[in-house]
């Protein structure tokens, strides 16, 4: 079994910042890519940032210069800053690990539940 728990969304002002944090526990050997995504309802869950076992990152044009996403390899959590927040950020954000549960198993895609983020204008 492997939990992702989230963390941090709430209710912000526009131009106000919020920190996201997601921690992965139980049957873990390797962790690869975090990430964090979001879904608006009624549309395709869109990728917000991505960062690599190695640090390699990735951002979605919206957000470039806005967020800043991080990890802490030693307790498997991925963060995302927001800075400047805007309304059109407010929707559910999904955090998400690619790891590996045991030796010589295969990679698996996990989803934490999703936390709330509401910019208000």
């Amino acid at each position: 079994q492997v939990q992702l728990v989230e963390s941090g969304g709430g209710l912000v002002q526009a131009g106000g910042s919020l920190r996201l944090s997601c921690a992965a526990s139980g049957d873990i050997f390797s962790v690869n890519a975090m990430g964090w995504y979001r879904q608006t309802p009624g549309k395709q869950r869109e990728l917000v940032a991505v960062i690599s076992s190695g640090g390699r990152i990735n951002y979605a044009d919206l957000v470039k210069g806005r967020f800043t996403i991080s990890r802490d390899n030693a307790k498997n959590t991925v963060y995302l800053q927001m800075n400047s927040l805007k309304p059109e950020d407010t929707t559910v954000y999904y955090c998400n690990a690619e790891l590996v549960p045991f030796p010589g198993w295969a990679e698996k895609r996990y989803w934490g539940q999703g936390t709330q983020v509401t910019v208000s204008s």
